[in-house]
């Protein structure tokens, strides 16, 4: 099953690299939303622990992106280039996060960025495909070719259980790396070193295929930076166990936090194989949450759970309210 496959690829990584990982996340620029990758790696970079002390939720890119700087505060529906009340939202979530400080001024709100964004907190960004049987590649072959032509990840990597041979080699992109990884042992092979895309360039995006035909979209450098960036917020705030536990007692909690069902032996969806349906439910309260998962995450990657936060009165600022 592919659900359990990733949450073991998922531990298995987080184990050994010190990577922020998450799970699900868009991978496509020009048609969002039709490219999804499984698992998506944030390589820290030289202020990744700049980015850690400002929240450990995502910081909603529109803030990011907006014109209030960290000194003088404006009016919001001035700082977020959006309508006022997307504005307005935006803000909410961005002070809500510590990211936007906020004033009042003659009963307008103002905000300001309460530090620096660091743009250099990720070193990389590694796209990880999951088909754990080749013998059933499903659309593989089209969403490698996005990852590679699009080069919004600095490395791809195909996931899989399969013995992989010379013809399954043949038939991925070259820059395309493999690893064969057996989730019951958490035992990871490199059968092919990922090849580095140019994440800095321009990029192509596919879209719609037809005989003979191929409709293209180009993506300046520019837009795979926002991309990207939107991509490395995401991974940092959702994380990869995003899953909730079910109300039964044949229902435990791994070590690293995945759902294993007593009842069947393994791991499980819960919420496509657990309920009343299933032969071994037994209704009890969930074995873990969404706090035992953030205190796994905190204990076991470099992201921090609950930081300080940075936002900070500017001297003088609230004066002459």
């Amino acid at each position: 099953m592919e659900f359990a496959f990733e949450l073991a690829l998922c531990a298995r990584l987080e184990r050994e690299t010190d990577w922020v990982l998450a799970r699900q996340l868009g991978g496509a620029v020009a048609a969002p939303g039709s490219r999804v990758v499984d698992v998506v790696g944030v390589v820290p970079g030289q202020s990744f622990d700049e980015r850690a002390r400002i929240t450990d939720r995502t910081i909603p890119p529109a803030a990011v992106e907006a014109d209030a700087g960290v000194g003088e505060a404006v009016p919001v529906t001035e700082a977020v280039d959006a309508r006022p009340e997307r504005a307005r939202a935006v803000a909410d979530a961005a002070v809500e996060c510590g990211f936007f400080a906020e004033e009042r001024r003659g009963g307008r709100r103002y905000v300001r960025k309460a530090t620096r964004y660091p743009d250099d907190w990720y070193d990389e960004l590694v796209a990880i495909e999951n088909k754990p049987d080749l013998g059933r590649p499903g659309d593989l072959r089209r969403q490698l070719r996005v990852d590679v032509s699009l080069a919004l990840f600095d490395r791809v990597v195909l996931a899989t259980e399969s013995h992989v041979t010379g013809a399954h080699l043949n038939r991925l992109p070259e820059a395309v790396g493999v690893w064969r990884f057996d989730p019951e042992a958490g035992e990871r092979e490199t059968v092919r070193e990922p090849g580095t895309l140019d994440s800095d360039g321009p990029g192509v995006e596919p879209l719609a295929e037809r005989p003979g035909r191929t409709d293209v979209a180009l993506v300046d450098p520019a837009e795979k930076a926002r991309k990207r960036r939107r991509i490395a917020e995401r991974a940092y705030g959702k994380g990869w166990r995003t899953y909730g536990f079910p109300g039964c007692g044949n229902c435990a909690a791994t070590e690293d936090g995945r759902p294993r069902c007593v009842h069947f032996g393994r791991v499980v969806d819960p919420a496509s194989e657990c309920g009343e349906a299933c032969p071994g439910w037994d209704p009890a309260d969930p074995a873990a949450d969404a706090d035992d998962a953030a205190a796994l995450r905190d204990e076991r990657t470099p992201w921090v759970r609950d930081p300080p936060g940075v936002a900070r009165r500017q001297a003088g600022l609230d004066r002459f309210g």
